[in-house]
């Protein structure tokens, strides 16, 4: 009888403890968006006021320092784009994740640009430009679809191409770079990338990215290789070991800049093509700062009415920098020409 009550007495206890647990209802008050250098203050709040014993706050997994139930921080110590916070709550005898998140936005407007066309050259309508680059005198491009992607290296006034090598028929190429005498070029969907002598074309080898969603554009700043996956963020890889190393989230003053496109680093700024919207985007590749937009979408427009372009799929994209004469060159995916242009802020 005596171990009966004891059993019942330890049960009744149990009872109390996960009533007196479920009666907590915890909550993250966090500022949904943000700005840049903007003070703000995240607390853990308990709805019906009950004790709590310990807060630990956590922003992107790295602990920071609390004061009680609440936490101060600056915007700019984490940069634009999302951010997680969580909190651990100790209570009674047991602890409680809570997980919330903040939107920082850049703290200004992007310029506004348009373009002037200082030179027109031909291009191949059965070219579906996903990569373009400039390199000693010639284009590199690579093409996408499957049983389509090719890799050419590109003669500039005529078009013309003086070698290219068909990718196996499985892949959908996209995006592609030179590097060290390399050239880098991913692929779509098959989360592989593959490297190239530069001037025979044939394959070294191929490389993974496990982190990034996709494979959708990619450049260089010299020491790094920088590559878009098709959402807001860039990511950069190491050039030997080919791992991603970290990422950058792209934003304006009001939005997440997605859809980012085929890349080229020109004077220290990361230029993107936003898939579908023919414009280019400037970014600055220390913040993820939309610091320009360049609008083509007239191009798209004069390609439309003399080649009846496919709105839809067969848009600017494909841009590539001469940094010795300081010419920039786009063109799109089946367009006939190549375009010189100069933009200009307005």
């Amino acid at each position: 009888m005596k171990n009966n009550s004891i059993i019942i007495f330890f049960f009744a206890f149990l009872l109390l403890m996960t009533s007196c647990s479920n009666d907590y209802k915890f909550s993250l008050e966090t500022p949904k968006k943000v700005t840049l250098n903007q003070s703000i203050t995240i607390s853990l709040k308990e709805k019906n006021d009950k004790p709590i014993n310990k807060v630990q706050f956590f922003v992107n997994g790295n602990e920071v320092t609390a004061n009680g139930n609440s936490f101060k921080i600056n915007t700019d110590d984490f940069g634009v784009g999302k951010h997680a916070v969580s909190a651990l709550v100790f209570y009674l005898e047991e602890t409680k994740k809570v997980n919330s998140t903040f939107e920082v936005l850049a703290d200004k407007a992007p310029a506004i640009y348009t373009y002037k066309i200082i030179n027109e050259y031909p291009h191949d309508t059965k070219a579906y430009t996903q990569g373009l680059e400039y390199y000693n005198g010639f284009l590199y491009e690579t093409t996408g679809r499957r049983g389509q992607s090719t890799l050419r290296k590109v003669e500039i006034k005529t078009g013309k191409v003086l070698q290219k090598i068909d990718l196996d028929k499985k892949y959908f190429g996209e995006g592609m770079t030179i590097l060290n005498n390399k050239i880098y070029w991913l692929t779509w969907q098959a989360k592989k990338g593959f490297v190239y002598n530069l001037e025979t074309f044939e394959q070294e080898k191929e490389f993974a990215f496990n982190k990034s969603k996709e494979g959708w554009g990619l450049t260089h700043n010299g020491t790094e290789l920088l590559k878009s996956d098709g959402t807001n963020k860039i990511w950069f890889l190491d050039p030997i070991t080919l791992k991603e190393k970290k990422s950058i989230q792209v934003y304006t003053n009001k939005y997440a800049v997605k859809d980012l496109n085929e890349l080229e680093l020109i004077n220290g700024k990361i230029y993107s093509n936003k898939y579908q919207q023919n414009a280019i985007v400037i970014i600055d590749p220390k913040t993820g700062i939309v610091e320009g937009i360049a609008n083509l979408k007239s191009l798209h427009s004069v390609m439309e009415k003399t080649q009846k372009l496919v709105p839809q799929d067969e848009v600017l994209n494909g841009i590539a920098f001469d940094k010795e004469n300081n010419r920039l060159f786009v063109t799109g995916k089946n367009w006939g020409k190549l375009f010189e242009i100069e933009l200009i802020k307005k």
